[in-house]
């Protein structure tokens, strides 16, 4: 089967902010497949302008051509079949058992657990009125980042280089946003760093120059 005509810049558009981790999880992916696009910036989730396009005003959703799509794992999934012969390639030839239970681990399991404790961390403390981190409730919540990244390692230990084997896929993609925000978070920097194998991985993918590319354009707050 042929594949699509590649949309036009113009027609691809992420709807998102630069520090959404859910958004830059998309534009890493764009980054990955070579693909142009243009960021709209979306001050206001809940404006009747941006509610026509995903109307559970959240970011990020995204524009291409005719196609609207929204739920950023949705919209990864979309890019890398759509483009799959653009760019880097993040789709097995064949089915993958492994990637398809990384994709959900990411999403029930690893994703909550690491959100939880960043945000106990480095946002609610930035609210107004917030106080410092809650020792007891970090520690809780560092447990249960403790006890998904020990399942990581025990895996990328088996000789699995990346989550789905040999190649770097899309299970990977899904993760690096969230691995970087723990990467500026040192509590949670630490929990990776304790787990050689998982620390290696990230080295490799941080080192991607898909993912240097996507980071060189985020306003990025003090550490």
């Amino acid at each position: 089967m042929a594949e699509p005509p590649p949309a036009t810049a113009v027609s691809r558009k992420l709807y998102g902010y630069a520090l959404s981790s859910n958004s830059v999880r998309i534009a890493a992916l764009l980054n990955e497949k070579g693909l142009d696009y243009e960021l709209v910036v979306v001050d206001d989730t809940k404006a009747p302008e941006f509610l026509a396009i995903n109307p559970l005003g959240q970011v990020p959703a995204f524009q291409d051509g005719d196609d609207i799509l929204f739920e950023s794992r949705a919209i990864s999934r979309y890019i890398a079949t759509k483009y799959r012969s653009s760019g880097t390639d993040l789709l097995p030839a064949t089915a993958s058992a492994k990637l398809e239970v990384w994709l959900e681990v990411e999403s029930h399991h690893f994703y909550p657990a690491v959100a939880d404790l960043v945000y106990e961390l480095r946002v609610r403390p930035r609210l107004p009125g917030g106080a410092p981190p809650d020792p007891a409730v970090v520690d809780g919540l560092a447990g249960k980042v403790a006890d998904v990244l020990d399942v990581y390692d025990a895996h990328l230990a088996a000789g699995n280089r990346y989550l789905a084997g040999e190649q770097f896929t899309l299970a990977d993609v899904n993760h690096i946003a969230q691995l970087f925000v723990m990467s500026r978070t040192p509590r949670a920097a630490e929990l990776v760093a304790a787990r050689p194998h998982v620390q290696a991985w990230w080295d490799e993918i941080s080192a991607r120059p898909a993912w240097k590319k996507t980071v060189a354009a985020l306003p990025l707050p003090p550490a």
